[in-house]
């Protein structure tokens, strides 16, 4: 018999409820067999009193060395302090792809029912990685990169993925009736690449009139390929259809590396009270599983989820249970059994 192959994953528990959502999935995926080698790391404020770095030396080497990690929540100031963890890590892996699926969990009655949307987010350029400077006291001017090769790159992981996973319809959102030239050329790379797709319908939206569509009937969409700053609103702005963003996953893909992480908050207010749900983050996992090819893994872990939320009788306080991290896990755990 074969030995299962050992995962060398980098572990950014992160801080808040970070530790204690991280702890959380880490067990549950230990309990489904697959075998994994953890590189624990300290990020951000953390790192900062430990090493002096917000992202110390040795977390770069491991994400070089292993090409994988899974991320928990870290605090970002707002208006000053260190830049954002997350953005960073983008930018030094070329992580260029923000992969953000939205559906939703079984038993949680939610006011759209049945939502089954992908969000393709650029991850790399644009307004959001904060190319600002103060021209003179009082003026700042902050830059929007817009480049064909990030635009086309984008584009193709889009349609690609929406070709291997039999999804019909990809809308291309824009702001290009005032921003002519910087969302004029991510449209013009989005139609160039459109064309080797036939079977896929290619539509382009506005971004405006894209978040009022969504609210009023978000079953029109499939998926969506956006800018940075576009792609940032609206996923949020989907994750409020199945429940909130302490429930839905996010992946940063590159082409030599892949980071998983929760993208909710680090809540300091519910650190260290075992009442934190990380089902962002187990969901995020599930995500990390078929990434590493271990499908059958991922099958039984989303199989567990929704079994677990199916039943309601485990549930963390913010979906409406009394249930804690850790009891939420455990019952994961033992419905992996019960799915098997």
């Amino acid at each position: 018999m074969t030995e299962k192959k050992t995962h060398k994953v980098t572990l950014i528990p992160g801080d808040g409820i970070g530790p204690e959502v991280t702890d959380a999935v880490v067990r549950i995926l230990e309990a489904t067999g697959v075998k994994f080698d953890w590189e624990r790391f300290a990020a951000g404020a953390e790192a900062f009193e430990k090493y002096q770095e917000y992202i110390p030396r040795e977390l770069y080497e491991s994400i070089e060395r292993n090409k994988l990690a899974l991320k928990g929540p870290v605090t970002t100031p707002v208006g000053g302090g260190f830049p954002s963890i997350n953005v960073t890590l983008r930018k030094k892996f070329e992580l260029y792809a923000n992969f953000r699926p939205i559906k939703n969990l079984p038993g949680l009655e939610t006011r759209y029912p049945n939502v089954d949307l992908v969000i393709v987010r650029e991850n790399t350029e644009g307004l959001y990685v904060g190319l600002e400077h103060e021209v003179v006291p009082g003026v700042v001017e902050s830059l929007k990169i817009i480049t064909a090769k990030a635009s086309t790159r984008i584009a193709q992981f889009a349609f690609d993925f929406a070709r291997k996973a039999k999804r019909k319809k990809i809308h291309a959102i824009h702001k290009a009736n005032i921003m002519k030239l910087s969302d004029g050329l991510f449209l013009k790379c989005a139609r160039e690449v459109a064309k080797g797709f036939p079977e896929i319908t290619y539509g382009e939206h506005i971004i405006d009139n894209t978040c009022m569509q969504l609210v009023m009937n978000p079953y029109q969409y499939d998926t969506l390929l956006l800018e940075n700053l576009y792609g940032d609103i609206v996923s949020d702005l989907c994750a409020a259809f199945v429940g909130g963003l302490g429930l839905v996953p996010g992946a940063n893909l590159g082409t030599d590396a892949a980071i998983f992480e929760a993208v909710h908050g680090s809540a300091p207010d519910i650190a260290g009270k075992d009442i934190a749900n990380p089902t962002a983050l187990l969901q995020s996992a599930v995500l990390m599983l078929r990434h590493i090819d271990e499908d059958a893994a991922a099958d039984k872990v989303q199989a567990a989820i929704e079994k677990v939320y199916g039943e309601k009788k485990t549930l963390t306080r913010d979906v409406g249970g009394t249930s804690g991290t850790r009891a939420f896990a455990d019952a994961v755990i033992t419905a992996l059994e019960e799915v098997a």
